[in-house]
C-alpha cells in the first residue's frame, strides 16, 4: 500500500494502534480485515486533505459523527474537505464515523471514544438523535476540553458549543406557504420524516403543521416517519399511506428519499400536485428539472460546514470571539432557479 504518509498520521486517523498500522502496511499477519479496510480508509482521507498537512499556526484534528443517509454523508464530507483547503490560520484534518441509521448506542459509543486511547481530537462535528443518552455523552466530551458543534439538527441540554446549519423552523412554514398557495383543492399533504429523535425535522414538521392549520384548515396531513430516509423502508411506509388516504395530493419531504416516493406515486397511478423537498442534492437536482419535484429548500452545506469550522477554532482561541450558533436562511430553488454550478456538462 504504497503512500506518503506517516505511520503516526495513519494511525491517528484510522484510531488504530501505530503497530497494528504497520502490520496492515507490511502485509503482516494479525491484522483483522475491519483494520486493514480502516487503514485504507485513513489513507484514501489523508490523500485527499493532503493539502492541509502543511506547517501553519497549529494542526488540530477533528471528528466527524453523522447519522443519515449515504447521500448526505458523503455531502458532508465533500463539502468539508473543500474547506478545510481554506481554513486559517490553523491546519485542520478530519476524520469521518458515518452511519446511515440512527442509533443512539452508536452515537454515545462514537463521542465517548473520542480522544480516548491515544487519538487525539481538538473538536467534533455531531449530527445524531437528540436524545438525552446522546446529550450526556456530549456533556462528556465537553468535560475532556472537546468541543462538539451540532450540524443540521441539535441535541437539546447537551452543553455543545454551537448549532449551526437551516432555520428549521423558518423552514416548515416556507414549505407551508408554498403548499397552501400552489394546492388548489381540498387534500391530504404526505409528510416523511427519516426520525423524529432528530430534531432539526421535528423543528420542520412542527412548523409546517403549525402553518398549514393556520394557512388553509382545509387541508389533511398524513406524517409518516422512523424511515432512517432510506428508499426501502420509505417506500413501504408511502405505499400504505396511499392505500389508505385517497386524497393524498401533496408532498413534503423532510427526510429525503424523494426518489422512492415518486416511484410509490407512480406505481399507485396517481401524482403529486405539489412536492417540496429538502436539500440540493443529485437525486433532487433530477426531480426537479423532470417537474416531479415542485421546489427545493435549500442552504449551502459548505457555508454550514465553514462555520461549524469557525466556530471550533473559535473554541480554541485561534479565531477571536466565543462560538456562536448560526441558523442559515433558506432558500426557495425552482426548475428556473436551479444554480448554474449544477448545470449539466
Amino acid at each position: 500500500m504504497p503512500h506518503p504518509h506517516r505511520v503516526r498520521d495513519i494511525a491517528e486517523q484510522a484510531g488504530l494502534s501505530e503497530a497494528t498500522v504497520d502490520r496492515v502496511l507490511h502485509g503482516r499477519r494479525g491484522a483483522s480485515a475491519r483494520a486493514v479496510r480502516a487503514v485504507e480508509q485513513a489513507v484514501l482521507d489523508l490523500d485527499r486533505q493532503q493539502s492541509q498537512l502543511r506547517l501553519a499556526a497549529r494542526n488540530l484534528i477533528i471528528d466527524v459523527i453523522i447519522q443519515a443517509p449515504a447521500r448526505f454523508s458523503s455531502a458532508v464530507r465533500e463539502a468539508l474537505e473543500a474547506e478545510l483547503r481554506g481554513t486559517r490560520p490553523a491546519a485542520v484534518r478530519a476524520r469521518f464515523d458515518l452511519r446511515e441509521q440512527a442509533d443512539v448506542e452508536a452515537a454515545v459509543a462514537a463521542l465517548d471514544g473520542v480522544g480516548r486511547g491515544g487519538r487525539v481530537s481538538h473538536g467534533i462535528i455531531l449530527k445524531a438523535p437528540d436524545e438525552p443518552e446522546v446529550a450526556a455523552a456530549v456533556q462528556r466530551v465537553a468535560a475532556r476540553g472537546i468541543p462538539v458543534v451540532t450540524l443540521v439538527t441539535d441535541v437539546r441540554g447537551s452543553g455543545r458549543a454551537a448549532y449551526v446549519g437551516l432555520d428549521n423552523a423558518a423552514a416548515g412554514q416556507t414549505a407551508a406557504y408554498l403548499v397552501t398557495c400552489w394546492l388548489h383543492r381540498p387534500a391530504t399533504i404526505l409528510v416523511t420524516m427519516s426520525r423524529s429523535t432528530f430534531l432539526g425535522e421535528r423543528e420542520r414538521v412542527e412548523a409546517f403543521l403549525g402553518a398549514v392549520r393556520q394557512l388553509d384548515p382545509a387541508l389533511g396531513t398524513f406524517v409518516i416517519t422512523e424511515t432512517d430516509g432510506l428508499e426501502a423502508s420509505l417506500a413501504a411506509l408511502v405505499a400504505d399511506a396511499l392505500d389508505r388516504d385517497p386524497e393524498i395530493a401533496a408532498v413534503y419531504s423532510v427526510g429525503g428519499g424523494n426518489r422512492a416516493i415518486a416511484r410509490q406515486f407512480e406505481k399507485a397511478g396517481r401524482r403529486s400536485e405539489v412536492f417540496i423537498a429538502h436539500d440540493l442534492d443529485a437525486d433532487n437536482v433530477e426531480l426537479l428539472r423532470a417537474g416531479v419535484v415542485s421546489a427545493v429548500l435549500h442552504h449551502e452545506l459548505r457555508t454550514d460546514l465553514r462555520r461549524a469550522l469557525h466556530q471550533l477554532l473559535r473554541a480554541h482561541g485561534l479565531l477571536p470571539g466565543a462560538p456562536t450558533s448560526i441558523a442559515a436562511n433558506v432558500e426557495v430553488v425552482t426548475p428556473y432557479s436551479i444554480p448554474p454550478r449544477l448545470a449539466p456538462h
